[in-house]
């Protein structure tokens, strides 16, 4: 970690410092990086006579080299730079475990711009006093100091609660419970203070009213396991490069969500920090490691960022997502050119950015524009709350059907660790809970229709509740109101094949999903649907095996037996004259002909269903057709072409019973012969 710093706090730094460090591994130096070097304040009251005007510490990894620069404004790099120009040089050191009671030195190097009068080589004299100061001044800028370092921690275990560092003649405030859940805080021993460089006790405000977010700058591509080292090198730096007595965050999150206790005195104590300008004596400060002017934070940053703005204002009854008045205590404007008068009182978010208080672009447009995000995650309702799915239901249209047991699935925006549990709500009441965490929950519904929703309950109480889903419970079967059955139909006849129509009726007291035939093939057809054209083996006895099936899954199956039936015309009745007819084209290789008027043939049978089959051709006649005695038809089988074995006509009839089919040529002028191929039932 690196920085440079200057004399005199009240003097700008009228350019752009830049910096590129030469990798430890690769020994490649990296590109040109710009240091922020105007968000501490001009006049820092509190300061002390050494104090130095400095950029923000800069995280670059291992390196061995480092060159700096300042370009100014018209593109020179060597006029007008201010006296006592120094780079900064912090290497965090290494906390280790406390079995083995082993140190690394977080190294601290002070090297002095040759624009004061010393060469690169030479070594700067250290200052006479580095003292701290907790005032409500210093923001997230650093001032330097020329002090060496001191040895990292020995411990590194972490903890979720710090105990206050104070001496005795600080009164320490007590630690109010929060109407929220503490996170996990990785403690100050946990990434290896070293309380040696934090001599001085904590200073305390009266209570927390206001979050204010920051950035520490830097790289955003750093390793997580970097994190600790990276919080080292920051209180490194803002104790021996600024002056002050600790780090001047209350609290440090990484980019994997991972929460730091940053300022001694307890983290769950209101604990006077130094991060922003004018602001600190009724506030906490919260800083993402790296930079986000134009790279948005990642979500697990968002989320830590939220629960630990929601417990420490949980603390104090305060809604994340409200507005408070803090009083100013500094002369000055901010980002947006707002101006402040000490001791004025002003309207902040409960939740601010740096750039709220003080002229600086921190925490980042891109982090700044998250800070809507942050609130309503922090404050709750839970947002983004939608039920995306139930398994153990079928949907037809807007309704969800089931045979009872559901599981729900929702998603949210809002990340489970701020939200208390879910509950599946049937009809208005609760039915099942599940964790924040969960995004599923099983439940078994009573029959009948419901309306299913999901609630959600934050950690601060509020609730949001879905949209309901409308589910019917069914247990009762689909019935087929019509058997399946089969009816003979015209067209092509042969001894292996016979044109048939399947017909039936389902139905579901619920609704129905759909109707399949499973035997002797197979197929399926909507609920709508009550009839298909098929073919049935002539002479073989078929079962009509179909299956109906409920959107709850309910089902019925329904299978009868038919049998078609060939009555060659030579099992008919004759009378009249009448030719037979060999071909390969009639059914059983023969047919009957005749052109005798009046001439018929007459075939009984117990069935349901018949069809007449002929042969036809332009020369054709006409025969009438009679059931049971009654006549019921004329049939004209004239065709342009000839054709064979054709099923002219059929009746069905609602049951099997006992009937006779005749059939007589009516000796059609200049076309009277009938040619007949036989008589198909279903039997």
């Amino acid at each position: 970690m690196l920085g440079v710093s200057w004399t005199g706090p009240t003097q700008r730094l009228h350019g752009t410092a830049e910096v590129r460090t030469r990798s430890l591994e690769t020994g490649a130096w990296s590109a040109w990086r710009d240091l922020e070097t105007d968000t501490a304040p001009l006049v820092d009251p509190e300061a002390g006579p050494d104090a130095r005007g400095a950029s923000e510490p800069l995280w670059v990894g291992p390196s061995d080299g480092v060159e700096v620069q300042v370009v100014h404004k018209d593109g020179s790099t060597s006029a007008g730079l201010p006296k006592g120009l120094q780079v900064n040089l912090v290497d965090p050191g290494v906390a280790t475990t406390a079995e083995t009671k082993a140190t690394e030195p977080a190294a601290y190097v002070s090297e002095a711009s040759p624009t004061d009068g010393t060469s690169p080589g030479d070594s700067p004299s250290p200052s006479d006093s580095a003292p701290p100061t907790d005032s409500a001044s210093p923001t997230d800028s650093v001032s330097p100091s020329d002090s060496v370092s001191a040895p990292a921690s020995d411990s590194a275990s972490p903890s979720t609660s710090s105990s206050p560092s104070a001496s005795a003649s600080v009164s320490v405030p007590p630690a109010p419970p929060s109407t929220v859940p503490e996170p996990p805080i990785v403690s100050r021993a946990g990434w290896g203070a070293d309380e040696s460089l934090s001599p001085d006790p904590s200073e305390y405000n009266a209570d927390v009213k206001a979050v204010f977010v920051h950035h520490t700058d830097g790289s955003n591509d750093y390793s997580c396991a970097d994190s600790a080292a990276i919080v080292r090198g920051i209180y490194a730096y803002h104790t021996q490069t600024n002056g002050w007595n600790d780090i001047g965050y209350n609290f440090l999150v990484d980019k994997c969500g991972t929460i730091f206790e940053g300022r001694k005195g307890g983290v769950d104590r209101p604990v006077l920090g130094a991060h922003t300008y004018g602001w600190n004596r009724e506030s906490a400060g919260i800083a993402v490691l790296g930079e986000y002017t134009t790279t948005a934070a990642s979500n697990a940053a968002l989320e830590s960022v939220a629960r630990i703005a929601a417990w420490k204002l949980g603390q104090y009854d305060a809604d994340p997502a409200t507005t408070v008045q803090l009083k100013s205590g500094a002369t000055q404007t901010n980002y947006f050119s707002t101006g402040f008068t000490a001791g004025g009182s002003y309207t902040f978010n409960r939740i601010s950015g740096h750039r709220d208080g003080y002229n600086t672009q921190c925490p980042g447009s891109s982090l700044y524009a998250q800070l809507p995000t942050i609130r309503a995650w922090a404050s709750g309702p839970v947002q983004g709350l939608k039920l995306t799915s139930l398994s153990g239901a079928a949907l037809s249209g807007s309704t969800y059907y089931t045979k009872g047991a559901i599981t729900a699935k929702w998603s949210t925006t809002t990340p489970g660790s701020l939200i208390s549990r879910f509950e599946l709500l049937v009809d208005g009441k609760v039915a099942a809970t599940a964790s924040g965490t969960a995004t599923s929950v099983g439940a078994t519904l009573p029959s009948g229709r419901h309306g299913v929703a999901v609630r959600a309950v934050h950690q601060s109480g509020k609730t949001a509740t879905s949209s309901a889903l409308t589910v019917v419970t069914d247990t009762t079967a689909p019935t087929f109101t019509t058997a399946p059955k089969i009816s003979l139909r015209t067209g092509t006849v042969n001894t292996t094949a016979v044109p048939v129509t399947l017909g039936w009726k389902a139905a579901d007291d619920a609704a129905l999903k759909s109707v399949s035939l499973l035997s002797p093939t197979t197929a399926t057809f909507g609920p709508t649907t009550t009839s298909s054209s098929r073919t049935a083996t002539s002479g073989t006895a078929s079962t009509w095996s179909m299956k109906a099936y409920d959107y709850a899954g309910n089902t019925r199956t329904s299978s009868p037996s038919y049998t078609p039936v060939i009555l060659q015309e030579t099992s008919a009745v004759r009378s009249g004259s009448w030719t037979a007819r060999s071909s390969s084209s009639y059914l059983g290789g023969k047919s009957y002909s005749s052109g005798s008027k009046g001439a018929s043939l007459t075939w009984t049978f117990t069935g349901r269903s018949a069809s007449w089959v002929v042969s036809r051709a332009s020369t054709s006649g006409q025969a009438y057709v009679y059931v049971d005695g009654v006549k019921v038809s004329t049939v004209d089988l004239k065709s342009s072409t000839t054709l064979y074995r054709q099923a002219i006509w059929t009746k069905t009839w609602s049951g099997s019973a006992k009937h006779t089919v005749k059939i007589v040529v009516v000796g059609t002028s200049g076309r009277p012969t009938v040619t007949t191929d036989g008589l198909v039932y279903i039997k």
